[in-house]
């Protein structure tokens, strides 16, 4: 049953109220079925074997990552060069110094295995 709007204005009060009646009921009816639905699927979900933890991956390892740059000022302050740049060195960079002049030097024996 469709209705036009012109079909809505020709019913009476009484006919609109009866339709808001059945319109309620049918929706009333057709949540609860819906909502049953989906409690059942979510109490599948959680008896079933698949478990929380087995779902959950691990991190793959990750090589370590050595510094790359070492503040002057304070030696223990290094960067590997991977995300943001710390503030000291974009400081230093704004005051005219290259990147290159923070690397740090590797020795013969770390050249050999790099």
């Amino acid at each position: 049953m469709r209705f036009k709007p012109a079909d809505l204005e020709l019913m009476s009060v009484e006919e609109l109220w009866e339709l808001r009646s059945k319109i309620n009921s049918a929706l009333e009816s057709r949540i609860t079925a819906e909502k049953t639905k989906l409690e059942r699927r979510l109490q599948e979900l959680q008896s079933s074997d698949v478990s929380n933890e087995s779902v959950h991956r691990e991190r793959r390892p990750y090589p370590k990552v050595f510094p790359k740059y070492r503040n002057p000022e304070r030696p223990a302050e290094t960067w590997s060069g991977r995300g943001k740049k710390p503030r000291w060195l974009t400081a230093q960079i704004k005051s005219g110094r290259k990147i290159d002049d923070f690397r740090i030097k590797l020795s013969n024996q770390a050249k050999r295995r790099g």
